[in-house]
């Protein structure tokens, strides 16, 4: 190797820490930024899984309008009482009352007894109770329909065993249940909320405060230029994979340790599950920060104005939870939206870490989410390159213009 290639080598790695050195620097200074890549991720997690900690919700109240007055509309409003998930917070006289109640959010649901619930039951006829639930709020309407569900089988099966005329307890017991079955949740063993939401949040919050951070900082660099440059036309930045790459070297540090506490403090502190093995981890989270960098550094080259990246990362976090497939199953997705959602580095990432986390999965599990986040980092690199190198030849030609 001649000693000029040494040479421009030496003076690469010089200008990249310096401009590392300098990127540092500005996040320091900067408040906004600051808050972004330091606080918002320590304390935003925190707050998430506080929320979500009780997994469960219990005592939904609920109103019943029983016109049966039945002894067995009465077996039923007891057993569904004594459950712990719901509460009989109202006996109401009609369903316009119970429906009032329900709009005033004083309850979540209502259950109706018809006037021949029980006189059904004595023919030997079918009957029917009515179960109407607020869908507003997934959990509570899980909480009542389950119960409801649960009471209603526990009183088939009593009225199963008095008509089947069994002589021992073991009869009785095949006559409930022919079929026996042991329920063993695999992943998700609570049944929570907190569980099954919070690994898709945490590397949301990832991304989102990247490119929260990153497009403040690209937009205070606009700010204060004379030129609205975003990167100044100095002899260190003279180059633009020594720019690219020292300002991401900034935020990769950053982030290095943020990510390592979002992924495996914060699901240890509140006790959710956490099945995920570290050296796995760790290569994981490497192409998902790249992408995000990246990701961030080329969508800040349209920040203009500071509050213009709040703005479009805050509108568009909900969007990519749903894409991700947290909230509904990818492969229900419209394609032409699934294609939107190959994207962002959030979709693979979420998919990814969710299977390590909840489902304790290898790298070689995931190896699609982990090549697709190389992929992104690849493309989106090039484009930063490409969107800085337009950058810095635009100013170049508008400070040209002014000197002649």
């Amino acid at each position: 190797m001649s000693m000029k290639m040494l040479q421009r080598i030496n003076e690469g790695l010089h200008d990249m820490c310096h401009i590392w050195a300098e990127e540092m620097k500005n996040v320091v200074r900067d408040e906004g930024v600051l808050i972004f890549f330091i606080l918002v991720p320590l304390l935003y997690p925190i707050l998430y899984s506080w929320i979500y900690n009780n997994e469960v919700v219990r005592e939904v109240p609920v109103a019943v309008v029983d016109n049966s007055h039945s002894s067995m509309s009465r077996m039923f409003i007891r057993e569904f009482d004594a459950a712990p998930d719901t509460r009989v917070a109202y006996h109401c006289n009609s369903l316009d009352e119970a429906k009032d109640l329900v709009g005033r959010q004083a309850v979540h649901g209502v259950i109706y007894f018809p006037q021949d619930f029980q006189t059904r039951i004595n023919r030997m006829e079918q009957s029917h109770v009515g179960v109407y639930c607020d869908m507003s709020l997934m959990l509570t309407y899980k909480a009542i329909f389950q119960t409801a569900s649960s009471v209603a089988a526990n009183i088939n099966s009593k009225i199963q065993t008095s008509l089947s005329g069994n002589t021992t307890g073991r009869e009785d017991e095949i006559t409930i249940k022919p079929l026996d079955f042991d329920e063993i949740p695999m992943f998700n063993t609570t049944g929570g909320y907190g569980n099954f939401i919070l690994p898709g949040v945490l590397m949301l919050i990832i991304q989102q405060t990247l490119l929260l951070g990153i497009g403040l900082s690209a937009g205070t660099a606009r700010e204060k230029s004379k030129y609205k440059e975003l990167i100044p036309v100095s002899r260190h930045y003279n180059g633009i994979f020594r720019i690219v790459l020292g300002k991401s070297m900034c935020y990769f540090m950053i982030y290095s340790v943020i990510a390592a506490y979002v992924t495996l403090v914060i699901p240890r502190m509140f006790g959710f599950v956490s099945l995920v093995h570290a050296s796995d981890l760790a290569m994981f989270m490497l192409p998902y920060l790249l992408s995000c960098i990246f990701f961030g550094m080329m969508l800040s080259c349209l920040v203009r104005y500071r509050e213009n990246v709040i703005l479009l990362v805050v509108f568009s976090s909900i969007l990519l939870l749903f894409l991700s497939g947290m909230s509904w199953p990818s492969s229900n997705i419209p394609g032409t939206w699934k294609a939107v959602s190959w994207l962002f580095p959030s979709t693979f990432g979420i998919q990814g870490f969710v299977s390590m986390n909840t489902a304790g999965a290898r790298l070689g599990d995931i190896s699609l989410q982990y090549i697709c986040l190389w992929i992104q980092t690849v493309v989106f690199f090039i484009m930063t390159c490409a969107v800085y190198k337009f950058q810095i030849d635009r100013v170049k030609k508008i400070k040209g213009d002014k000197g002649r």
